[in-house]
């Protein structure tokens, strides 16, 4: 791969999560934007969705009167599109154009129509979120095009790269009207294979035998897929982020992509100085909440370990996490454990009988001392339902306690009040044993934290460790656990005993643990892996040089 920079004069990047706190895309776009601005200072722009309010404001954005002043002065956009320029507030301070784009939902018919004829997206089964993503990536692609219009883009390189289906209308209105920018589309799951998993089907002994056009129609995901697939083979660049994924891609949506690994930022990461500080504040706060739950002062040498991410009960693992800490409970571990799940769901408010308690040093047990906040459906939420059928009590004498955490943990939920980074720090362990996991970024952020953790060989991230490092904890702070469609008690009873091994190791060998998990987070940062980016930058120019010699 040749490691030199690619000359771009423009680079946008479209994604319902710039800006916008909801899952690992955030984590990839927010993590990689220092390395892109010090390859294209000022070069590279943000897009995304302005879904926000003054009473409810980004707080990941920071407008400016300077940021694009020219072009906006000057912007005559349609439908009643508005925009506001600004600073993403991550490491590289990124540029950022939020979109306003409710005006485009009286045109959809019209637009879904065009697509259908140029590129034969079926928009008919549509649902859900389909017309709030098209909305908003149609109106991210006439920003795109305004912009384009106003610096004058004959003879210069241009790249506008779209991020999961939720963009890819965009893509399509960019390939449309503007030929000579080179497109790519990363799908970081394919539609198709989140939901064969997410209803309960086997993906991969039998991958090969699905058909995802047929898939579609069987999972009501036509519209979907229609739109992914369109967008994967119109784009000069198709990039997915690990080389499961890839075949993934390549058996449902019919096209093989380029992969593109997820690196991690270590500006996210305390210096070593501030570390040990950070790390005892942050079990202070983890042991405080579980403590004040469960209704007697925890032990400081707690082992606390976290499974957490998106509320996908089955695709992420959760149940197969919690299946695993019940068969530690059987193990009879030496220490007392505090097991979190931190899986944001149907969550109404903080528990005021909790908030009360945490300030105060005499402690009951509470009622429902398995749950932080209160649930809105405590009948139906298969995490709640499944503690409580494990009989986890949180009784005097458990040696294993679990705690549901069902909100985003931004620094603001009325309990921890901790922002998820500055909690993770004070684990022991995380185990992630995703089913479905194209990449796998908590793994990941957890060991940037130097933090041991488990995950799969579904993962993208396990894979990647797998290809890197010797797969035992004490060498790289990390067990990569086989799991198939049909091993799951199997899977179960080996993360229960690599948590006994983490529990039982003395303080020398932790250490050592630890620090192995740092280093190979190292060899994941953004300063390695954007060179997979800058191959894909290249591709996708070539791509668009070779269409308008051809025209």
């Amino acid at each position: 791969m040749d490691k030199k920079p690619v000359n771009i004069d423009l680079l946008f990047e479209t994604s319902w999560e710039v800006c916008n706190k909801i899952g690992g895309i955030y984590t990839v776009l927010s993590t990689k934007a220092k390395t892109l601005q010090n390859l294209y200072k000022d070069k590279n722009i943000f897009i995304g969705p302005d879904v926000w309010t003054e009473d409810t404001p980004s707080p990941y954005f920071t407008p400016s009167r300077t940021v694009l002043k020219e072009w906006k002065a000057q912007a005559k956009l349609p439908y009643g599109i508005t925009v506001r320029c600004g600073r993403w507030e991550v490491p590289g301070r990124p540029i950022v154009v939020l979109v306003k784009f409710d005006g485009l939902y009286q045109e959809k018919d019209s637009f879904y129509g065009r697509m259908w004829d140029l590129y034969g997206v079926d928009s008919l089964h549509a649902y859900g979120d389909y017309d709030e993503a098209c909305a908003f990536s149609h109106a991210a692609g006439i920003v795109i095009e305004s912009i384009c219009d106003f610096v004058g883009i004959r003879d210069k390189n241009v790249v506008a790269h779209f991020d999961e289906w939720t963009t890819a209308m965009g893509l399509l209105y960019v390939k449309d009207v503007l030929p000579s920018v080179a497109t790519i589309f990363t799908t970081h799951a394919t539609c198709i294979g989140r939901s064969i998993c997410g209803n309960g089907k086997p993906l991969y002994d039998y991958l090969r035998a699905y058909d995802g056009d047929q898939m579609a129609r069987e999972l009501n995901m036509e519209s979907k897929h229609s739109l992914e697939k369109a967008a994967a083979h119109q784009a000069d660049c198709f990039t997915t982020v690990s080389d499961i994924t890839a075949i993934e891609c390549e058996q449902l949506l019919q096209r093989r992509p380029v992969v593109t690994p997820n690196g991690f930022e270590q500006n996210f990461v305390p210096n070593k100085g501030k570390f040990p500080k950070v790390r005892e504040a942050a079990r202070k706060v983890l042991l405080n909440v579980a403590s004040s739950l469960v209704g007697r002062k925890l032990p400081e040498d707690t082992f606390i370990v976290a499974t957490s991410g998106r509320c996908e009960y089955r695709n992420k693992g959760i149940d197969l996490y919690l299946d695993a800490i019940a068969r530690l409970r059987d193990l009879a571990p030496t220490r007392t454990v505090v097991a979190f799940v931190m899986v944001p769901a149907w969550c109404r408010d903080p528990r005021p009988d909790l908030q009360h308690t945490l300030p105060a040093k005499r402690k009951t047990r509470l009622p429902e001392p398995e749950l932080t906040h209160t649930l809105n459906n405590p009948d139906s939420d298969p995490i709640i339902c499944r503690i409580r059928q494990i009989g986890f009590a949180n009784e005097k004498g458990d040696k294993v306690n679990v705690i549901y955490v069902p909100c985003y943990l931004n620094g603001a939920d009325g309990i921890f009040n901790t922002a998820y980074y500055d909690l993770l720090i004070g684990m022991d362990a995380t185990v992630f044993p995703s089913y479905y996991e194209p990449w796998g970024y908590t793994p990941l952020e957890s060991v940037a934290f130097g933090v041991p953790t488990v995950t799969t060989t579904l993962s993208g991230f396990g894979q990647w460790v797998l290809a890197t490092d010797e797969n035992t904890f004490d060498a790289c702070g990390v067990n990569v656990i086989a799991r198939g469609d049909f091993n799951y008690d199997e899977v179960a009873a080996r993360i229960a005993n690599s948590l006994k091994y983490l529990i039982s190791a003395d303080q020398q060998q932790t250490t050592l643990i630890r620090s192995r998990a740092i280093n190979l987070a190292s060899l994941a940062a953004w300063s390695y892996f954007i060179e997979y980016y800058v191959d894909a930058f290249r591709i996708a120019l070539d791509s668009a040089r070779m269409r308008a010699t051809e025209d």
